[in-house]
């Protein structure tokens, strides 16, 4: 059978020789593009052993869960060893796994269940600090001359204080005192996070290495943490005041001498070298809070004939994220303009952890204040973006903002009550009404799962067909029919409409696909000049029952209500 293969091949072969040219296939579409990316936070999705904390054998068994929702990658938040203060932003080493997660075989199999059901798996990389139980670390702070001693950032002090003014992200200042060595040491984050210094060319090659460690195990990718912060000033000039007070009791300043120094380019290109030089399309995706989407922009690189640029393969568009109103001014602004919505080929959308209470058919059920911890604009997202990232959160605003109680890491609880912290989202996923929410056996789990878990989970969702779940599978299966709200061109309609965003989209040889969101508790009724869209539409999916074609020149809208629609050619 074998050889009959090959002589076919050749005589094909030879007979394409022998025809005429012709034009060469397009290069296939890469995965990266249209993808939807679910982030997991190992701790809290599935416990498998009965200790209460979720691991990497919890996440293989929930692995039909996720094909079924219809992602094609998740992202795993960090699994390697660490003394969790950070709960594993501070690594302790870049080339193992947790004990509490389980061991490199546990996560091999992971890696190949999720190849089996097409999923793939991202790791989270930490490159801005470590763990001060990190051996870099702790070599480094031995002396002086430590050959790591430059792997840090260490300063002396300055008039009997820090070098100078910078503040840590999470609040006070960003130097701490060792009195070791009788310096300092820079940290943008918990004193427990040192800052690797990476204008030392040895950090970029252990760094680099640790990634092909973890590229040679199969995984698509990373996502890369805090990556805008990796440089800071080598002059270490002050921060300037900006004015106010942060919610920490700190003064705010601007972040010019600590965040998005041109210096970290370089470095972006050259570890999307190292991920180039492996198959399958390997990417990165960056955390990258910047001040607007120009400099968001910068991040994809040069062109290229690689699908992209030549650094972030994904960077991750968080303009809307910490957005604290919900309006059509709001939302339309920023990486929503036309000219970006159309020449962005791979921007990532994330969402940040929002309550179940989204547009669509489930959020107008409840018409709630919107804030950080409340409700989301999923419908309209997914519509929208080229790649999407599902955070997964559960319960409600007033669940989730948060007793002081519920924080499991006390440097959270600096800045009570104006900064809660994040464990409101992360408590344990809601599977089934069973104990502790099916996510484990245990008479304890690492955080309690919300009460609303009885009412509020996957089983009672995929039940109801009007359920958050079940809309969040139709958005996903109609990103893939639709070639137009991924890849097409976007245009805002009706801009003067303070009460529903809209957008159309154009794939060249498709019809055009309206998406209308009423972004209040109100009815609205939606009116499109002629220019931007006439005549009727087809339904593709609409949080309201009705008809299959409706006139898009009066297009009625329910409070919270969602429109997606094929427009006659």
């Amino acid at each position: 059978m074998k050889s009959i293969t090959v002589m076919l091949a050749a005589m094909l072969a030879a007979m394409a020789a022998l025809g005429p040219a012709r034009a060469a296939e397009p290069a296939p579409k890469p995965w990266w593009k249209g993808a939807v990316i679910y982030e997991i936070y190992p701790r809290s999705f599935q416990n498998s052993d009965g200790d209460g904390l979720g691991d990497l054998n919890g996440i293989t068994r929930r692995l039909d869960y996720l094909a079924d929702l219809g992602v094609d990658a998740i992202w795993l938040t960090p699994i390697y060893p660490s003394p969790q203060v950070d709960f594993g932003y501070d690594v302790s080493d870049y080339r193992a796994i947790d004990p509490r997660f389980g061991t490199m075989a546990d996560f091999d199999r992971l890696v190949a269940a999720a190849a089996k059901r097409h999923i793939r798996v991202v790791m989270d990389l930490v490159l801005n600090h470590t763990s001060d139980q990190h051996e870099w670390f702790k070599q480094s702070r031995r002396s002086r001359t430590d050959p790591k001693r430059d792997w840090y950032m260490w300063r002396d002090g300055r008039a009997g204080g820090p070098p100078n003014n910078w503040i840590s992200i999470f609040g006070h200042s960003g130097w701490k005192y060792d009195a070791l060595t009788n310096q300092y040491y820079l940290h943008q984050f918990l004193p427990e996070q040192p800052d690797l210094n990476w204008r030392n060319p040895a950090v970029e090659t252990a760094m680099f290495d640790a990634a092909r460690f973890w590229l040679d195990r199969g995984v698509a990718g990373f996502r890369l943490d805090a990556v805008t912060s990796i440089y800071e000033d080598p002059a270490f000039r002050d921060a300037k005041p900006t004015g106010g007070i942060s919610n920490f009791g700190d003064p705010n300043q601007d972040r010019a001498m600590t965040d998005n120094l041109p210096e970290v380019h370089d470095v972006i290109k050259r570890l999307r070298k190292v991920a180039d030089g492996y198959a399958g399309g390997r990417v990165l995706i960056g955390e990258t809070y910047l001040p607007n989407v120009a400099e968001l922009d910068k991040w994809y690189g040069t062109p290229g004939s690689n699908g992209g640029g030549d650094e972030l393969t994904l960077p991750m568009d968080l303009q809307l994220g910490f957005a604290d109103r919900l309006d059509a001014a709001t939302c339309a602004r920023g990486s929503w303009t036309p000219r970006l919505a159309s020449t962005a080929a791979s921007r990532c959308r994330v969402r940040q952890p929002r309550s179940a209470a989204e547009l669509g058919p489930a959020r107008r059920r409840r018409a709630q204040r919107r804030d950080r911890q409340g409700s989301g604009d999923r419908a309209a997202r997914l519509a929208r973006h080229r790649n999407d990232v599902l955070r997964r959160g559960t319960g409600d605003a007033d669940d989730r903002s948060g007793a002081k109680g519920r924080c499991a890491r006390s440097e959270r609880v600096t800045g009570w009550p104006k900064e809660k912290g994040r464990d409101g989202s992360r408590t344990p996923m809601q599977w089934d009404a069973g104990l502790n929410a099916g996510f484990s056996v245990a008479a304890k789990t690492w955080l309690p799962a919300l009460a609303s878990y009885v009412v509020r989970n996957v089983a009672v969702e995929a039940r109801d067909p009007a359920s958050l779940l079940n809309w969040h599978k139709r958005l996903i299966a109609l990103r893939r029919a639709y070639p137009a709200l991924c890849d097409g061109d976007m245009r805002l309609v009706a801009t003067g409409d303070t009460n529903v965003l809209a957008w159309v989209r154009r794939v060249a040889g498709r019809p055009a696909v309206l998406v209308a969101c009423n972004i209040s508790a109100e009815a609205q009724t939606l009116r499109l000049a002629p220019d931007e869209a006439a005549g009727r539409a087809r339904v593709l999916l609409a949080s309201a029952d009705g008809a299959s074609g409706v006139d898009v020149a009066a297009l009625a809208l329910e409070p919270y209500g969602v429109f997606i629609g094929e427009l006659a050619r």
